[in-house]
């Protein structure tokens, strides 16, 4: 059985998809979703899904003790689902390429600190981007710069705004995601 802890801290879309997608494979397991946000939606979808939440602080992030106990019992991957926290060294190196982020865009560009979700979509409109997409990658040290598994591209019109190019993501995030999830595990 392949456990499978899902980090988040937003509305948990994504965590919720890769739940659904998973919720017929026998051999792999979601065991938690863990926010570090108590107010995150996630934990209502967490909940609806049947699936063990905890919230942890940002300090508790740092300190990493219990949290990295709880992922070394629970998880043989982790997967980072709108997760915005920096993902600290020891847990890293517990979990060598076992730690993976969806970024929306096309990283190398419009990646590291501070560059996620709308701040992401609108410096793609701002720069007048032709295309913009997904990049599904390991979790190193830095932000956005893991290994890249997979990229997807959408285009982006003159026309779109930053919620059109939103849009236009997380149709790629929720038909990219869980199967790269699933390619990388069994792998």
């Amino acid at each position: 059985m392949i456990k499978i802890a899902i980090l988040a801290s937003g509305s948990g879309s994504n965590a919720e998809n890769i739940a659904h997608y998973f919720s017929d494979d026998k051999n792999v397991k979601i065991t938690y979703i863990l926010s570090n946000k108590r107010d995150a939606f996630v934990l209502e979808r967490a909940k609806k899904l049947g699936i063990n939440s905890q919230v942890f602080s940002n300090k508790e992030m740092k300190e990493q003790v219990d949290l990295l106990n709880l992922l070394k019992v629970e998880a043989d991957f982790i997967i980072l689902a709108g997760f915005l926290l920096k993902v600290p060294e020891n847990i890293i190196e517990a979990f060598p390429n076992k730690i993976i982020n969806i970024h929306p865009a096309l990283l190398p560009n419009y990646g590291g600190k501070g560059m996620y979700g709308m701040h992401v979509h609108n410096a793609i409109k701002e720069n007048k981007e032709t295309e913009t997409g997904i990049t599904i990658h390991f979790v190193n040290e830095n932000y956005d710069e893991g290994a890249i598994i997979y990229q997807a591209k959408t285009e982006v019109l003159p026309e779109d705004t930053a919620e059109d190019i939103a849009k236009k993501v997380h149709q790629l995030e929720y038909e990219h995601f869980p199967r790269v999830i699933k390619e990388t595990i069994y792998k």
